[in-house]
């Protein structure tokens, strides 16, 4: 038996995710990207991380054989960056907010993280390819608060809950 697959959606739409935007540069010096909740890390001990892309992405080729990417973890302010690198048929770079960073790799300067990764692997995950990621870099700013996306929209976390009482 299958669980249905409006079901599952609505499911999952209700756990919290990061919002990320991925990039890479491509062997001719093109600029790619995607917004991508998908994120976490996976291991410490070799440091990796892990970013899911749909297999029917533009960007799809681009990830699939890049050496290096970068991950930038979206500060609350920046949902219109998230929007605007999950539009197809765009210039997403055209904004001018993104500069080269980690590896040269193009990047938000005031990002609430950034991971700059080697491809450590490509794994199959059934319409979406699971890029792991080697962080050989990272930056963090303990200052900006990150963007998280829940029931579809995208939401503030919720800070400093007490936990007392809850074992």
């Amino acid at each position: 038996m299958s669980v249905d697959s409006t079901a599952f959606t609505q499911a999952m739409s209700r756990v919290p995710g990061p919002v990320t935007v991925a990039t890479t540069v491509d062997p001719a010096g093109e600029h790619w990207g995607f917004t991508g909740s998908s994120f976490s890390s996976l291991s410490l001990n070799p440091p990796l991380v892990l970013i899911c892309l749909d297999k029917k992405a533009s960007t799809h080729e681009a990830f699939t054989t890049a050496d290096r990417f970068l991950i930038n973890v979206l500060a609350l302010e920046q949902s219109d960056v998230a929007m605007r690198f999950a539009r197809s048929g765009v210039d997403r770079f055209n904004a001018g907010d993104m500069v080269p960073c980690e590896f040269g790799l193009p990047g938000l300067k005031d990002a609430a993280a950034r991971v700059a990764c080697s491809m450590h692997a490509v794994l199959d995950g059934g319409d979406h390819s699971i890029l792991v990621g080697r962080a050989e870099a990272t930056y963090a700013d303990g200052e900006r608060v990150p963007l998280v996306y829940r029931d579809r929209a995208f939401a503030r976390p919720v800070a400093d809950v007490q936990m007392a009482g809850v074992h």
